[in-house]
């Protein structure tokens, strides 16, 4: 049977049976660390990969698809998002250590699975603590931190495409590089499994405690963000370009770029995805104007401007489909 919450939307009737549950005119917004965004036209949460491989294979061609992790480097914007949404939920969390590696759900924690790798005595995975999203959403944008990416500790990842055939692939084959991924946009990441070595769980810890304290201490973690904003150019760190170019503290209605780490753009409380995203570009064309580099949007914007706004330049957004 369908789980659906059906509000008469004509877009529900035209989806296939699931087992998971379909939402029409869902509030997206509230999930992501952003706060603000419209709603999704149709929201699907698979029961496991069957049920999303059965659904993909059934789904009408036209009907556009979105996934989404936890909305932790995600920009929603307030006119909604057309078509279905995917989110990954309780069928794609499990983690299993074995030996040295890790074998994950895309809907799982960045963060829970380097705890769950150091409780097992697996490092080598610890830089995942610093990286705020899910692992889904990690191999689009080939996600790190303090000096370790993905696809330095990636095995191998295993993607639905559009038709429900799953895929699964190796670093190389998915052409990852700085913030950067070759996959094909429509495939939908639903596993991963990582390499690690053997080492005392304490000293895991204490490499993992050192990382919170280094985020705690340089990013407005605690803040409504979206994570580091920009990639950094080649050559350059975007924070020192954003700064140097007179925008720490610059704000738009409700946006603010923070005064802590000048490469967070906040929403100080009452902000519009509209005034995060404005923000943004001047951000961007502050830095061009003053030091010719153009800069690029690490946060992924995804769906449409609220009726009778301008659309704002599209700028370099990453590849659709898997978000943090």
């Amino acid at each position: 049977m369908s789980a659906r919450d059906d509000d008469g939307s004509d877009l529900i009737r035209r989806l296939p049976p699931v087992r998971g549950r379909l939402t029409a005119n869902a509030p997206i917004g509230p999930m992501t660390w952003f706060r603000v965004g419209g709603p999704a036209e149709a929201l699907f949460r698979p029961a496991d990969i069957e049920d999303l491989a059965a659904f993909l294979a059934a789904l009408p061609p036209d009907i556009p698809v979105t996934v989404i992790g936890v909305g932790s480097n995600l920009l929603v914007r307030d006119g909604g998002i057309r078509g279905v949404t995917i989110r990954l939920g309780r069928g794609f969390v499990d983690i299993v250590p074995g030996g040295e590696q890790v074998e994950s759900g895309a809907g799982a924690l960045d963060l829970n699975v380097a705890l769950t790798a150091a409780e097992a005595g697996i490092a080598g995975l610890e830089f995942l603590s610093g990286i705020p999203g899910t692992v889904g959403g990690g191999f689009r944008t080939n996600a790190g931190a303090y000096g370790t990416e993905f696809k330095d500790a990636l095995i191998s990842a295993d993607a639905l495409d559009r038709s429900g055939a799953l895929h699964t692939v190796t670093p190389a084959e998915m052409g990852l590089s700085y913030r950067h991924s070759e996959v094909e946009p429509d495939w939908i990441f639903v596993k991963a499994l990582f390499k690690g070595n053997a080492a005392d769980p304490a000293e895991i810890g204490r490499r993992m405690t050192d990382i919170q304290a280094a985020r705690e201490a340089s990013q407005p973690i605690r803040a409504r963000t979206g994570g580091s904003t920009f990639a950094n150019p080649p050559g350059h760190q975007a924070w020192k370009l954003i700064d140097e170019a007179g925008c720490r503290g610059l704000a738009r209605g409700g946006a603010m770029v923070s005064e802590k780490h000048t490469n967070f753009l906040i929403n100080t409380g009452n902000a519009t995805a509209a005034d995060i995203e404005g923000l943004g570009e001047e951000v961007r064309r502050r830095v061009h104007d003053r030091f010719g580099v153009m800069l690029g949007w690490e946060i992924r914007r995804i769906g449409e401007p609220a009726s009778g706004s301008a659309p704002m330049p599209e700028g370099e957004p990453v590849a659709a489909a898997g978000s943090g």
